[in-house]
């Protein structure tokens, strides 16, 4: 059974006022929470376990989502306390919830074409992420792809904030809030990080204005 986490415990100071009142993964976009967009991919995907890290207003989660049986999936939650772990540490925290297997994880706010059911169950290396071209907001980009394998040096692209994951790559750091950008980078050293390239429909949505395009986006005809 493939397993996977929605990253989801910021406080989404940029998208304030509206995070005032609601955390940013349940606004909406047609009516539908950002964070639904994800689970509907990934059970389409025939992802039945599901994680979501909370941190900011995490009793609204369950509230809103429930146990996911409304999607055919299990949703668990991983509380990370009133501060948020940031990504590595929300990572190792959710670990216990997710198995031994490798995960997907992506970031609530985001909204992608990407097909979750394309990715590898499997990554070669310690991860494999979905890297896309540099938004206006990003054009240094992270990390450069050649033949598959990503380095910090060459033309670089954006991390679209999905991947699949080994639990190694977390597992042996120390409880608390972490970044994951040093975990990718020793990854890298050791050849052990992978990539692919993304050209569809991807946007990241941290501001009260990239909440509006997106639902510009979602009010044009297909």
């Amino acid at each position: 059974m493939r397993h996977a986490l929605i990253l989801a415990a910021g406080r989404g100071e940029r998208m304030r006022p509206l995070t005032d009142a609601t955390p940013k993964p349940l606004l909406e976009v047609n009516g539908t929470p950002l964070i639904v967009h994800h689970i509907e991919k990934l059970a389409a995907a025939d992802v039945r376990y599901i994680v979501i890290n909370t941190s900011y207003m995490a009793d609204r989660f369950p509230d809103a989502l429930g146990d996911g049986s409304r999607w055919g999936v299990r949703l668990r939650y991983s509380y990370e306390g009133p501060q948020p772990l940031e990504t590595g540490g929300g990572m190792r925290n959710a670990l216990p919830l997710l198995g031994p297997e490798p995960f997907i994880a992506v970031s609530a706010d985001i909204v992608s074409d990407i097909d979750y059911n394309a990715l590898p169950r499997e990554p070669q290396g310690l991860a494999h992420l979905v890297m896309v071209p540099n938004p206006a907001f990003h054009p240094e980009g992270d990390f450069a792809l050649r033949d598959g394998m990503l380095f910090e040096d060459g033309d670089r692209l954006t991390f679209g904030n999905v991947g699949v994951y080994r639990r190694e790559l977390v597992a042996s750091e120390p409880p608390g809030a972490f970044k994951l950008l040093p975990s990718y980078r020793r990854a890298i050293a050791e050849g052990r990080l992978t990539g692919e390239r993304f050209d569809g429909y991807w946007r990241n949505v941290g501001t009260p204005a990239q909440l509006d395009a997106v639902r510009l986006d979602a009010s044009r005809p297909a």
